[in-house]
């Protein structure tokens, strides 16, 4: 019983971790540059709104509610990373940012959706015909939400070093991390083969 549990929340972590698909690694530095670690609150609540549409769209697409092109979704998950970044760019250092919070959780919830839908496929394969899909997918869930908050860490404690060893201002760490963020995302845009 523990087994089958920890395998599936392992299978959460190494999807979020896996050097492969570093999208998800992509949108979760993006998500969580601007802020520090006195905001730790507002970033796990965003992490935890990616988690719940990511959740969300693997139970639809498990229980065959929702199928969509896989080369579209594919497509699809740069666009949301690059959308994420370029607003960091130009929101980068300005104080009514946080004032916006609601249609950011709410982006947040309809980018895990698309991020959902680009794992579904395997995530089908991997449930198979297993009669408790939604123990299965809570497992997942809760993988997955232990490899981003390990990132999201990973990301403030940079901002911190950065901030305060480095002297980096606050909005240039946030243009220098979305900028290389974008630098990636368009490369990976370049080679996606959906609109080509």
């Amino acid at each position: 019983m523990f087994e089958n549990f920890w395998f599936n929340v392992q299978y959460g972590i190494n999807h979020v971790l896996d050097i492969n698909g570093y999208d998800h690694v992509l949108f979760l530095m993006v998500l969580a540059v601007p802020y520090v670690f006195k905001d730790w609150k507002r970033v796990l609540l965003l992490v935890s709104m990616f988690t719940l549409g990511h959740t969300l769209s693997l139970v639809l697409a498990a229980y065959g509610v929702v199928s969509v092109d896989g080369g579209l979704v594919e497509f699809l998950i740069p666009i949301t990373i690059l959308i994420a970044a370029v607003y960091n760019v130009f929101t980068a250092g300005k104080k009514d940012r946080g004032k916006k919070i609601g249609l950011l959780f709410f982006t947040t919830l309809f980018f895990g959706l698309i991020h959902g839908l680009g794992f579904a496929r395997e995530f089908k394969m991997f449930a198979g015909q297993s009669e408790n899909k939604i123990e299965l997918l809570l497992e997942f869930a809760l993988g997955i939400e232990i490899a981003q908050i390990i990132i999201v860490f990973v990301v403030l404690f940079l901002g911190f070093l950065f901030q305060t060893i480095f002297r980096f201002s606050r909005r240039d760490w946030v243009m220098v991390l979305s900028a290389i963020v974008i630098g990636l995302v368009l490369e990976i845009l370049i080679r996606n083969d959906y609109l080509w």
